[in-house]
């Protein structure tokens, strides 16, 4: 929020010591990033507040780009997080910046190059009208789209408002600015640049080298003072269009950016951005080793080769599957008049809706379904996680249960009470669900996840079968025990 006590007028600007005229002028925006940035280094505490993953790769040099004064680009595949970092600047701006009341083009109070402020300025010297902007006000986006105009981004001569106000077309008076002219003075992104026309592109040639833009050939030069931005696909540059060489070779810095490379990183996004704090009737609990398995799906869809690479697999997919997860287990706690809803590996299955749409598949993918690659996905993730828990636990007891001709269906719908109640006939699997953290005194809703958990975990490692009509049974290829080599042999596939 603008502080209400900062100088109104020109002459009350002019004495406050802390706006001098050498300090405005000299002090590009450029300038004034690298010394908050500088001063922020020197603090305790994330620079960019929210990036995770990034500490170690993509902040050092973003810092090395900020600090060497450099217009940049952030290059990397959907979901990194990259318009969210660029935003993440204005936390180096000034909390206050003085301008011109009234100008399009945030005149400096001191050094005016609008018409509109030169005339102001000289018609009521150290009464001119002072307003001031925050640092949310001094950022411009815009997502960069084949129809974007020079128009758009530099300005035109606009005949209406020369009719109106009665002034020769060829006024300067009669511009209409662009947003890279309005974005003077603070941060200028562009999300997606190769999707920006070439001659759109070649605009900007002047703006980065030169620091001015002309208007419609018109005599009309504005020495710009802005820092550029921009993020782009790299599948990109022969998918939809191209950077051309002279812009690239403007551009300072390249970044790459990166998704999450440990699982943990990746669970602490899913927390941060996942809306599953919400007011509900019921308590929503979202186990550790179920948001493993979320976590995972992303991890192993990156690594399939089903899976288009070049496109990539956003952190949105463990996201949306999260919150989906939480609305199965909230629904089905709703619907049994439970207060607390436990998410289960049943509800990760219930969410693929928001798992397929953000797989680009490869044609042998294409051939099987995304909603067959996305169970495949999740059956070897619960096998992955269920690895990292009960490796060497011996589970011959509860697979005896169902060799004896034992079956156990759990209905998605059925009450917290009901589905323990069934779990409870399975000899020594309440015992194990202790290793995930779930106790004799925990909720009945976390102990049946837990349960449900570690039987999925034996389906997904081939030790039992699941099908739908009868749910848990004997797996039908194992009626003999099976010799240890190719236990050991199954183990490794998932590890």
């Amino acid at each position: 929020m603008i502080d209400s006590a900062l100088p109104k007028t020109l002459g009350a600007l002019r004495r406050d010591a802390r706006f001098t005229e050498q300090r405005l002028v000299s002090r590009s925006v450029k300038d004034e990033i690298r010394e908050n940035l500088i001063a922020k280094l020197g603090c305790t505490g994330p620079l960019f507040p929210g990036i995770v993953g990034y500490e170690d790769t993509v902040v050092p040099q973003l810092v090395n780009a900020v600090l060497s004064r450099h217009n940049f680009i952030l290059l990397g595949l959907r979901g990194q997080a990259k318009t969210r970092l660029i935003r993440l600047l204005t936390n180096l701006l000034d909390p206050a910046m003085p301008y011109v009341s009234g100008s399009e083009i945030r005149d400096n109070p001191y050094r005016p190059v609008s018409r509109h402020s030169i005339g102001l300025i000289h018609e009521m010297g150290d009464d001119t009208p002072i307003s001031w902007l925050s640092p949310e006000q001094r950022y411009v986006e815009k997502l960069a789209t084949p129809d974007v105009t020079i128009a758009d981004m530099i300005g035109d001569i606009d005949p209406i408002k020369a009719a109106r106000r009665g002034q020769d077309i060829s006024d300067e008076l009669t511009i209409h600015y662009g947003l890279v002219p309005r974005a003077n003075r603070g941060i200028f992104a562009i999300n997606e640049l190769p999707d920006l026309a070439g001659k759109i592109q070649v605009g900007l040639f002047n703006i980065m080298q030169e620091g001015d833009v002309q208007i419609k050939g018109y005599p009309v030069r504005l020495p710009l003072d802005v820092l550029l931005v921009f993020t782009a696909n790299p599948e990109d540059y022969t998918a939809r269009g191209k950077i051309i060489t002279p812009l690239k070779d403007r551009i300072g810095s390249e970044i790459r950016t990166h998704y999450p490379l440990t699982l943990d990183d990746g669970i602490s996004i899913t927390r941060q951005e996942s809306w599953l704090r919400r007011a509900s009737p019921v308590a929503l609990e979202m186990p550790s080793y179920i948001q493993e398995v979320i976590e995972q799906v992303a991890f192993l869809a990156r690594e399939d080769k089903r899976v288009d690479k070049k496109s990539g697999v956003s952190q949105r997919l463990p996201i949306t599957v999260s919150e989906n997860v939480a609305s199965n287990a909230e629904a089905r706690a709703i619907r049994a008049r439970e207060k607390t809803a436990a998410a289960r590996v049943a509800d990760i299955y219930g969410a693929l809706p928001s798992m397929t749409g953000k797989m680009e598949l490869e044609y042998e993918g294409e051939l099987k379904g995304a909603e067959t690659i996305a169970r495949e996905l999740i059956r070897l993730s619960v096998a992955r996680v269920y690895s990292n828990y009960f490796e060497g636990v011996n589970m011959s007891q509860i697979i005896q249960f169902f060799d004896l001709g034992g079956n156990l269906k759990l209905e998605t719908a059925s009450s917290s009470r009901e589905s323990l109640k069934m779990l409870s006939e399975v000899q020594g699997l309440m015992d194990k669900i202790a290793a995930l953290g779930v106790g004799p005194g925990s909720e009945d809703a976390e102990r049946v996840s837990a349960a449900e958990f570690v039987l999925e975990g034996l389906h997904a490692h081939r030790r039992i079968s699941r099908n739908e009509e009868i749910g848990f049974t004997a797996e039908q290829r194992r009626r003999d025990q099976p010799d240890e080599p190719k236990q050991q042999k199954r183990r490794q596939q998932f590890n």
